[in-house]
């Protein structure tokens, strides 16, 4: 009989093949990094003034809307405008279902505001649930610019008489601006 023999296979040297992946990986990481910080874009974060909101982030999921369904709505005024050479009066858009003028459940909703036509010159929403959504103020141009929509949280509002910004301002009325930049749109064009 023969005696058994113990081969002892010693493991490859695999110290050598990890510290080369260690080293392709932090080379991998050093080039993706130097990269994106040469490629990398700054952003400009602009702020707004202390009478103005931003529509994004000031303004409740109810002022949104309205303040959406105004922008909209602004320009079939504008047409209407140039047809009639006056603006239309808030019942004619309540008829026609323009939002916000519309009577629905959406507009209920959103704060049952009641629309009235201020001297030719702007739309008044007064809300009946400032809870929900406080009342709108939609100054119109003589051109068709970007609208100007002011809202005002207080309650019981009365209809202002002046529409200047300075008037509106010590009333309580802020602007509402929108800023598109790039964390909103995320839209790059290389």
């Amino acid at each position: 009989m023969t005696t058994p023999t113990t081969h002892i296979v010693r493991p490859a040297g695999a110290g050598h093949e990890t510290l080369y992946v260690l080293l392709l990986c932090l080379m991998i990481l050093a080039v993706a990094g130097s990269v994106v910080a040469w490629r990398g874009e700054s952003q400009e974060v602009s702020s707004v003034g202390s009478h103005q909101l931003d529509a994004r982030r000031d303004l409740s999921a109810s002022e949104q809307g309205i303040y959406a369904d105004l922008r909209v709505t602004l320009d079939e005024i504008h047409l209407l405008r140039q047809e009639q050479q006056t603006p239309p009066t808030p019942e004619v858009l309540a008829d026609e279902g323009f939002a916000p003028f519309a009577q629905d459940a959406s507009s209920v909703s959103r704060g049952g505001h009641a629309w009235q036509l201020l001297d030719a010159k702007a739309y008044f929403g007064q809300s009946q649930m400032p809870g929900v959504a406080g009342s709108f103020l939609m100054r119109l141009s003589a051109d068709d610019d970007a609208p100007d929509i002011w809202l005002n949280p207080g309650k019981a509002l009365a209809a202002p008489t002046d529409l200047t910004d300075a008037a509106l301002e010590s009333a309580g009325w802020q602007q509402i601006v929108a800023q598109f930049d790039a964390g909103v749109t995320r839209q790059h064009r290389h």
